[in-house]
């Protein structure tokens, strides 16, 4: 049984997945629009769907945990962007802020002795780890291809990539 601080934590946790799912979908709305950017599109539309199957998992979790999970109305995210790297810039820091919620909530449940939600949450812990580096990834290519077209064409076309060479470097390490 999930004690009701947890649950209102874990709830705050699914409006910050779903609020990340809308961001991500905003920025592919953006780089749809954009001429030329069809993996970033593909990447952002991905990464939305990503964000969404975490909310999920939570909302589950909550439920089967004998709490109630709380579907959160959310504000208008960010739609239009200056650059492709500012995109990536916010793409970071909100990947960082989940980060610091997600071990926040870890926190409370070793504070709590709730085991169960610090072993579920060691699922999320691996997820965020993967997502900075990725966003991390992300962001020096394209500080290193600057404003060139040529290299803004081919992180495009490959952009797809880093997520499955980030996600194996992760699991070779752990």
């Amino acid at each position: 049984m999930l004690s009701k601080t947890m649950q209102d934590a874990l709830n705050k946790q699914v409006a910050m997945e779903a609020a990340s799912s809308q961001a991500y979908l905003a920025m592919a709305s953006w780089a749809e629009i954009q001429p030329g950017l069809d993996g970033v599109t593909n990447f952002f539309y991905q990464q939305s769907d990503e964000e969404r199957v975490h909310m999920l998992k939570l909302i589950r979790y909550i439920n089967e945990r004998g709490g109630f999970a709380i579907v959160p109305s959310l504000e208008q995210p960010n739609i239009t962007f200056q650059s492709l790297q500012r995109v990536f810039e916010e793409f970071l820091k909100h990947e960082i802020a989940v980060s610091e919620s997600i071990n926040e909530l870890v926190g409370l449940a070793l504070q709590e002795r709730d085991f169960s939600t610090h072993n579920f949450l060691q699922w999320y812990v691996t997820e965020q780890l993967e997502e900075e580096a990725l966003a991390r990834t992300l962001n020096d290519k394209l500080e290193l291809v600057g404003d060139d077209k040529g290299g803004i064409y081919l992180f495009d076309k490959d952009i797809l990539l880093f997520r499955s060479a980030v996600s194996k470097d992760n699991n070779a390490a752990g």
